[in-house]
This record gives structure tokens, sequence and C-alpha cells, in this order.
């Protein structure tokens, strides 16, 4: 056997042991989440910690589906996060790609200071924007509603999701919209009809994102929120921690539910999502 065979094939058994080692360490917070989720309370605080749970119980889930801690029921706070992150979701991705077209299509003045500007305000800590966000919502008679989280979420979004799909449009040729142009269509059909089913995959790549942003976004949901009716998922985790203690159980318990509906959205976009982040390395 050739030394460069040998170093080959000690490389890649080096690449596949830290692959492993990378997915085991990502994975193994999840895996101790959901079987603490179905320990009883003498397995969570026992001594000894176990793995897998000895004697499984959903007397966890049983309390967080229930309400048995927090104001309302489970399913009072899954509406008011999926509605959350469905309508950013639509919102942040039709504006983004309008926004993208205008700034892949059409020279104009400051169009590099804009990209510029999109970069920079990513860079900003959410944290500082707290205050200021809830002066504007008072202003404007927002705050404590769903439509003001709504424009919120989808202002964090839309930078990246602009920058993103700027190359989504960029690769798609002129020609296609101008033929489309040429057989009547107008703007808006050209649009939604050439242009729109093109870019899909892209705006699949960045509703994960969006999605993401307002599914598990805490800070400003509780700061702006002040109806328990209107609280999100992410709020209701708060039920559950005390000053006398942390009911562990149901912490899990709600943590892996808040879990499924990421997934699930994920295994939905995934095929599309790959295939967008692959179009879009290309060109952009």
């Amino acid at each position: 056997m050739s030394r460069a065979l040998q170093r080959r094939r000690l490389r890649k058994g080096v690449l596949n042991t830290a692959g492993i080692l990378v997915f085991l360490v990502a994975v193994f917070p999840v895996f101790w989440m959901v079987s603490t989720a179905f320990k009883p309370n003498t397995e969570i605080f026992s001594t000894t910690p176990k793995p897998l749970p000895s004697h499984p119980t959903l007397d966890h889930f049983d309390l967080v589906l229930n309400g048995g801690i927090a104001s309302n029921s489970f399913w009072v706070y899954f509406r008011n996060s999926i509605f959350l992150a469905l309508v950013t979701v639509v919102v942040s991705g039709l504006l983004a790609l309008m926004a993208a077209t205008a700034v892949a299509r059409y020279k104009f003045r400051f169009r590099t200071t804009f990209l510029i500007m999109l970069l920079i305000v990513q860079m900003v800590p959410l944290e500082a924007l707290v205050i200021p966000l809830f002066l504007d919502l008072k202003k404007l008679d927002l705050l404590n509603s769903l439509p003001g989280l709504v424009i919120v979420y989808a202002g964090f979004a839309i930078p990246f999701a602009i920058w993103m799909l700027r190359g989504f449009v960029a690769a798609v040729p002129k020609e296609l919209e101008e033929a489309a142009q040429i057989d009547g269509a107008g703007p808006v059909r050209t649009f939604f009809r050439v242009l729109l089913p093109l870019v899909a995959p892209g705006l699949v790549a960045t509703s994960i994102f969006s999605f993401i942003t307002a599914w598990n976004e805490f800070i400003f949901a509780y700061t702006f929120l002040d109806d328990s009716d209107k609280y999100t998922l992410p709020i209701m985790l708060q039920f559950f921690f005390g000053r006398s203690g942390n009911a562990w159980g149901p912490i899990m318990a709600a943590s892996t539910l808040l879990t499924i509906p990421v997934i699930i959205f994920f295994l939905i976009v995934q095929r599309r999502m790959v295939s967008g982040l692959t179009a879009g390395a290309v060109k952009g």
C-alpha cells in the first residue's frame, strides 16, 4: 500500500471521527432534554443520573398541555406562536423578494450603501433595540399586540433575506421576464408568474431563518406583551422557573414540544432548502 493511499485513508478516518464527535456534541443536549422529559422527578434529581428513564412517565407533558402551572392552556400559546411565525415568514419573504428584485435588477443611487447597511444592521445586538422599539410601538399604539411583534420580527428577518435573495434574482435571466412582457404580461404578473417560481428555493431557505427567529424569540415578546392571552411558547417556559426551585421535568417537556414544530417545518422544506442554498452559492 502506497504512502499516499495511507495518508488519504488516515485523513478520511480523522475527518469522519471529528464529524462523529461534533454530531454527538450537538445532539447530546437534545437527547438529554427528551430523556429528562420522560423521567419522573425521583430520577431527575437522583445523584446517579441515567441517560434513559427507568420508569417513563407522561406526567410532565400532561402538566404542560393542561396548563397546570401556566396561566393559560398550552394551545393558546401555541396558537400565538404559530401565528407569529407563519405571518412573519410570509411578510418578510414577500417584502424581501421585492426589495431584492429592485437591488438586483435596477441601478439607483446609494445602491451599494444600501447593501452595506443591510450587513451593518445585522451586526447590531438585538438587546440594544428593546427600548427604541418599545417607544416606537407605543407611539404607534401597537404594544401588547401580535401585529406589532410581526413588524419587529419581520424587520429582523428582512435584511438577511434581501441579501440572500439578491443572488437568486440576479441568477434569473432577464430575457425570461422580457419574453413574458412581450407576450402581454404586466409587471405584477411577470413578477408572480415568472420570477417568483424561479426564486422559490431561495425563499424557502430564507423562510427557515424567519420561522426560527419568530418561533424562538423571547425578549421582545416578554417586553412588549402584557396580556397572558397573547403570550408565546417561549414565554410559557418561564412559568416553570420559580424562586424555590425549577420544575425541570415540565421545562424539558415544554422544550421538547417547542422543538417539534421547527423540526416538522424543516422536514417539509428541506429539499427545496438544499437546492436553494446550492443555487445561491453559484451566483450572487
